[in-house]
Parts: C-alpha cells; structure tokens; sequence
C-alpha cells in the first residue's frame, strides 16, 4: 500500500473513495486521518456529537475486509460520514437537538441513511443540529453550540450547521442535511461550502409523519460542486415508499459534472426588487457576480420574479407543520422547547382550514410564476436565477438570530432567512456556492436557482462559475 502522505482531509471526496477503491489507503488510514482532524478541531467548533470512535474503527475494518474478499463496493465505500442529527440512523444515539430525545436510539435507518449507508461510508457518529432542525443558528441544551470554522466567534448556520461545519474543518468528506427555510443554503454560505435544496421529489424522504408535507427536502453538502453531485447520485431517485418522488435515477448526477456559462441567460436580483434586506457586504459581493458571469459569456439582466405572499405562505404551512408533528410533544412538556420554536408551535394552533387553503393556493401561484419566470411567459426567458443564499454573513454565536440588518429590526428568528424561504415555497432547486469573503474574511454564498427538476443542469451551471473562480 502506498503512502498515506499523497492523501489528506482536504483531498475531495472523489479522490478518497478512488484511493481507497484502488487500495492505494485504507479505510482503516482514511479514518485515522479524519480522527485526527476531529481530535484537533472539534473540542472547540463542536459540530460531530456522538462521535464513536470504537464502533468507527470497526466499520473501517469492515470496509477494507470486503474489498479485500473481492466484492462490488459501492461509490463512497470506506469514508467517514457522520449523519445529520435529526435524521434516525439504527443503533446509533439521535437527539434532534432535544432532551425529550436525549438518549433516544433508532431501530431503524431512514431512507437517506439507508442509502448513504448501502453506499459503503464508514459512519463515525452524528452532526449537531438546532433543537428540531429549527431555525439557522446550531445549538441545543443536549450538545451545545456549533461554531463557526472560518471565525469561532461566529455561527455555523444552521439547521445543518454542524455538518457544514464539520465539511469546512476537514473532519469529514462529505455531508448531508435537510432545507426547509434554508438550512442546507444558509450554513454552506457561512461555513464556505456548497449545499444543494434539491427539487421537490428528487431526494425521497421516508419514513414521515405526512407524505405529503413538501416544505422540507433532504440533500447534500459538499467542499465542491463535483463531490456534491457524487453524493446527489447515492440519496437521489425514486423509492416505492415515497410516491411523490421523481423518476430519474440518482446515476444521472454521477461525477464528472461541467457545465459552460456561454450564452446563459442570468436575472440577478440582490433583493427581488426590495422584497427584503440584505447586508450591504453580502448585496456588493452577490452584485459583483455579474462581472463573473459577463466575463464567461453569459447574458445578465436585473430582472426577478414576482414572489409577493412568499412570507405568508411560507410561515403558514411551517406553523402548521410544526403543530402537527409537535403540539402534542409541547402540551406535555412546555419547559423542553426553546421559546421561539414554543411560539412557531402555538402560532400554528390558532390557523384555520381556510388560512391552510390560502397557503397551499399561494404555493400553487408561486410555482406557476417560477415556470412563467424561466419560461419567459412574460418577458425574456431566464435560464437561472442568481441571489444571495443568505441576507447576512455569519453573525455572532452568543445570539440565537441577527437583531438587524443594515439597521432594520429583525423581530423574530425567520425574518433574516426571507432569500432562502422564498425560493423554498416555489419548489424549485437552489444551490448555495462559496463566492466572496467580507472584509472581515467571513465567507458569502451566492444563491444560483433554477426551473423544478433541473438539478443536473443548475449543477453544470455551479461548476462552471466554480470553474471560473478557480481559474
């Protein structure tokens, strides 16, 4: 076996599953590489819980005795993976975040562990959450706070801040999460990686409470566009348990991933046309992306689409899902809940059928006017659409949620989080890609949205402005 030094925590997660498939490391060496990071790191970022070491070594050992018998392993067989908190992985310690689930362990995988697993990873534990994946700030009175790896004074984002955490500081390869109001979008932009919303339906989810809930998605995480799509290809296709799941296979995101930015017809919005706030660093250095798109040859226009009763219809169906999953669990045991995830609960007591209608109906007009939008029912045609991912960087890890921006209260912990939640509500698939730094050196994600269902080609459109940063 070759030397381990040509390898490191930083290599991409394609060129560890290749060296561990050609033999040329160990997954029992990947993992000590990975322990060693973890050992360094995340005493002070805390975003890995539930680390087992033991178990780990194991699965590693595991790993190299069925490459050695010969067998087909599978794309990310022999690295480290540590699932998202919220998810349920059998066997292993799963809190959500909460101390009702303190000591809480799962008989059973759900379906996008099952698959990352059946992949070939080596899981080493879970990454931290904020209590009930609420809200884009990771901390809970169970683990702590998750910290920022560029700034540790700073937040990680969340809800899967501990796993965009944990990606930037090298202690895995990749990682994986869930979006529903940006929580794969907003920690990427403030850790520095890439993170994917999917489409609704792309990355089946199972088991749930309602099948037919289609707020949050399931998707990957990744340090580039390449290694997000390698594992985009393991979680993504249809399930007989999921029927409102697309029907592409997940082989159809198999790396490698290129894409060209000539001729691209790009609306950049800052803002949608006022619709919200943003911070003046975060609004110059999305705005400068015009340059980089003109410069590839892409055609850029300011131009958005019109997404007014977005916050409404996104805050009503949260509320309402958040008392149906958890009313009950908060009757009894109000002292167990942090305070604005008991107001979001109770706020979802008081809708009625017809405010439910309203929203759904919303919903159904927001989509529409995406497809008119990249259509070009109504004007000239847009191949995507560029935003921030987020309103702010990374604020500081002492506050649950940014106080202002640009002076203009922010009153409770979602109203910063309006450039992610409004493309939620549309269904359509958003990419959040590093793109800039602050004067302060905290990193910006830019927010790269395209029509439902167009995953592959909003990725070959990421890994061509990928291609043109790096070049």
């Amino acid at each position: 076996m070759s030397s381990t030094m040509e390898l490191s925590v930083e290599s991409t997660a394609r060129d560890q599953a290749a060296a561990v498939r050609a033999r040329e490391i160990s997954a029992r060496e990947l993992l000590d590489l990975h322990l060693k990071r973890i050992a360094e790191r995340n005493p002070e970022l805390n975003a890995i819980v539930a680390l087992d070491e033991e178990r780990a070594r194991a699965g590693a050992a595991a790993a190299d005795e069925l490459l050695a018998s010969g067998a087909e392993v599978g794309p990310l067989h022999g690295l480290p993976f540590a699932f998202k908190d919220t998810h349920a992985v059998a066997g292993w310690r799963t809190t959500y975040g909460s101390p009702l689930f303190a000591e809480h362990v799962p008989g059973r995988d759900e379906l996008i562990v099952e698959r990352i697993r059946r992949a070939g990873v080596v899981t080493i534990g879970k990454t931290n959450v904020p209590e009930f994946a609420a809200g884009s700030h990771t901390f809970n009175t169970v683990f702590g706070t998750t910290l920022n790896p560029v700034d540790p004074s700073r937040s990680a984002g969340g809800s899967s801040g501990g796993a965009a955490c944990a990606l930037a500081a090298g202690m895995v390869p990749l990682a994986e999460g869930s979006d529903m109001g940006g929580s794969l979008r907003n920690p990427a932009s403030f850790c520095g990686v890439v993170g994917l919303r999917p489409s609704l339906g792309r990355v089946p989810e199972w088991p749930l409470y309602n099948q037919w809930e289609t707020t949050s998605v399931g998707g990957p995480m990744a340090r580039d566009v390449g290694d997000l799509a390698l594992l985009l290809s393991v979680i993504a296709g249809p399930d007989p348990r999921a029927p409102q799941a697309l029907g592409d296979p997940g082989s159809a995101f198999s790396p490698p991933i290129r894409g060209s930015l000539s001729g691209l017809r790009v609306a950049l919005s800052v803002d949608l046309g006022g619709a919200f706030e943003v911070d003046g660093e975060v609004a110059a250095i999305v705005a400068s992306s015009a340059s980089v798109f003109s410069s590839a040859g892409a055609l850029v226009a300011s131009a958005h689409p019109d997404l007014a009763g977005a916050d409404d219809t996104f805050r009503t169906l949260r509320a309402w899902h958040f008392q149906a999953k958890f009313g009950r669990m908060l009757d009894a045991n109000p002292a167990a809940f942090k305070q604005s995830l008991a107001d979001n609960i109770r706020a979802g007591a008081s809708l009625t059928g017809g405010d439910i209608a309203r929203a759904y109906a919303q919903r159904t007009t927001l989509s529409e006017r995406m497809r008119e939008f990249f259509a070009g029912v109504e004007g000239a045609p847009y191949d995507v659409l560029v935003l921030p991912a987020s309103q702010v960087p990374p604020f500081p890890a002492d506050r649950e949620f940014p106080q202002e921006i640009n002076g203009r209260p922010m009153k409770t912990y979602l109203d910063w989080m309006q450039a992610a939640y409004f493309i939620t509500v549309t269904g359509c698939p958003a990419i959040s890609l590093p793109f800039g730094r602050t004067a302060d050196g905290l990193p910006v994600g830019l927010q790269i949205v395209a029509r439902h269902g167009a995953d592959l080609f909003l990725l070959e459109v990421a890994a061509a402005v990928e291609d043109v940063l790096h070049s």
